[in-house]
Order: structure tokens, then sequence, then C-alpha cells
């Protein structure tokens, strides 16, 4: 799984027109306001989820299908969210970026359903990238739960 981080803000600046560049970034809350400017100024389709207080699959994937405006015919399970992620032409752009504010709420409710959503993110930034497409998924965890220290 690529996925990246923690970083801190004064040495983390990925650019996000870089399909190579694409995966997963655990990152802070005040991450992500920066990320979503920088994506937008780059006409970069930007999609943001609020976790708090989430507490498993049946949950965040209702919160994501409001965030992403996902098609109505999606089916309420992993394999659809996959394939939403994958087959993005529901949702013309050319690169996408999704943040995740309070990701750690999942993660400390149900993190077998936080490590199944950590796989089909990177499964979708890795086949963006390999179709020369930017793709980024920013969740925002505390430092404590990235094992860093200020």
């Amino acid at each position: 799984m690529n996925i990246y981080g923690p970083r801190r803000p004064r040495d983390f600046d990925p650019n996000l027109t870089q399909p190579t560049q694409s995966g997963i970034y655990f990152v802070g809350s005040d991450d992500l306001a920066r990320l979503a400017k920088t994506a937008a100024r780059d006409e970069l389709r930007v999609c943001r989820t609020d976790l708090s207080g989430c507490r498993g699959k049946d949950e965040l994937l209702r919160r994501l299908t409001e965030s992403l405006e996902l098609p109505a015919t999606t089916g309420d399970n992993w394999d659809a969210l996959a394939d939403c992620l994958r087959d993005l032409r529901w949702m013309p752009a050319w690169g996408y970026v999704l943040l995740f504010d309070h990701a750690d709420d999942l993660r400390r409710a149900a993190e077998a359903d936080f490590n199944i959503l950590l796989g089909i993110l990177d499964d979708a930034a890795t086949f963006a990238s390999d179709n020369d497409m930017p793709w980024f998924a920013f969740l925002a965890l505390p430092e404590t739960a990235t094992g860093t220290t200020s």
C-alpha cells in the first residue's frame, strides 16, 4: 500500500498536478484547507468528507455517497465504492483530491473498515497514476495517531 506520511506542513508540499505523486497521505487537519485551495487552483476536482463521529462501514458509505455525489446506481458495498473510485467518468475532471476530516474517528471506532478504505483508496490512486491522472486522498489524523511528535 502506498501511504505517505506522516509529514509535517513545513516539508509537505506534493505537486498535485503530477500523477507520479498520486497516493494516500496522512496529514494534520490544518493542512486540509491549504490542500483544497491548491487543488482548486490547479483545477482538480475536490471532494471533502467529514468523518467526525463515523462509526463504521455503513456510515462511511453514506457519507461518501453524499460528499462524492456517487451515482444513484452505486451499490452500498466496498466493491461498488472501489469501482466508482477507479472509473470516475461519472465525475469528469482531469484529476482528483479527496479530503477526509477527522479520519481518526473512523480509525478508532472501526479499524478494519478504516484499513479497507485505505486499500480502496490506494487501489484507485494506483489505477489513476497508471493512467496518467493525478489522484490524491488526504486523511487528517492527529500526530499521536501517526506516531510523530511536534
